[in-house]
């Protein structure tokens, strides 16, 4: 079970730290991401990490986010900054097994392997 939290308003230009809590399953390694979806468009891949600590970004959010992973708390965060309004969107994590397809989810395009999907967390920027 993965359950985001940290969503809400934010003024552009602003700053907010997205959490997702993993419940329930444990992997040697692993892969997990962050993708949004934006009011009437397809869902995008903004960044991964594996359990390597390797990670990769897209384009539109490399310079101004970073994902990181809490082992301990078993918690996934993506911090955002100078918000802008074409960030609103639903923001989810997902989580899957293995690390050797997980990078390419975002640098080409690949289709996710992901076995848990969060339910979503709304960020809207105005």
């Amino acid at each position: 079970q993965l359950v985001e939290s940290g969503g809400g308003l934010v003024q552009p230009g602003g700053s907010l730290r997205l959490s997702c809590a993993a419940r329930g399953y444990t992997y040697d390694t692993y892969c997990m991401g962050w993708f949004r979806r934006p009011p009437g468009k397809e869902r995008e891949g903004i960044a991964v990490i594996d359990s390597d600590g390797d990670t990769a970004y897209a384009e539109s959010l490399k310079d101004r986010s970073t994902i990181s992973v809490d082992n301990a708390k078993n918690t996934l965060y993506l911090q955002i900054n100078s918000l802008k309004p074409e960030d609103s969107a639903t923001y989810y994590c997902a989580a899957g097994q293995g690390v050797g397809w997980c990078l390419d989810v975002i640098r080409v395009g690949a289709e996710p392997d992901f076995d848990y999907w969060g339910h979503g967390t709304q960020v809207t920027v105005s």
